[in-house]
């Protein structure tokens, strides 16, 4: 179940007000919400730093997400974008396919001029 962050923000309130205002400690109040000492007590920290306030710039843990990869490609709808699509790939395909015959000559080239027979592949 994911929260909003406001909703994390509440709750992490709520977690730092009852151990810091009203007093219960530490370990109870860790395992009633089940939150680590640890990030209880860095919260705390920062409260007593910054005020409440400084909570809300809290981000997950970890790294952020990153948009990693090529965006995906949106589907041709109409006809006319569906003959423009395919028509870019045989254009595509056509210049890779000429590469690769320019790079078969000139190795046929290269051998020929070294004195060694071409070989099969």
């Amino acid at each position: 179940m994911r929260f909003g962050l406001e909703s994390i923000f509440e709750e992490k309130c709520k977690i730092i007000l009852e151990y810091r205002e009203k007093g219960v400690p530490l370990h109870l109040v860790s395992a009633r919400y089940r939150v680590s000492q640890s990030a209880i007590s860095r919260w705390a920290k920062m409260v007593a730093d910054g005020g409440y306030d400084a909570l809300r710039a809290i981000r997950g843990k970890g790294r952020p997400p990153t948009d990693m990869g090529r965006p995906r490609k949106k589907k041709p709808e109409t006809e006319l974008e569906k003959l423009r699509a395919e028509n870019e790939r045989l254009r595509t395909e056509n210049a890779l396919l000429k590469k690769v015959q320019a790079l078969v000559a000139e190795r046929i080239a290269r051998e020929k001029g070294s004195g060694r027979k071409p070989s099969s592949r």
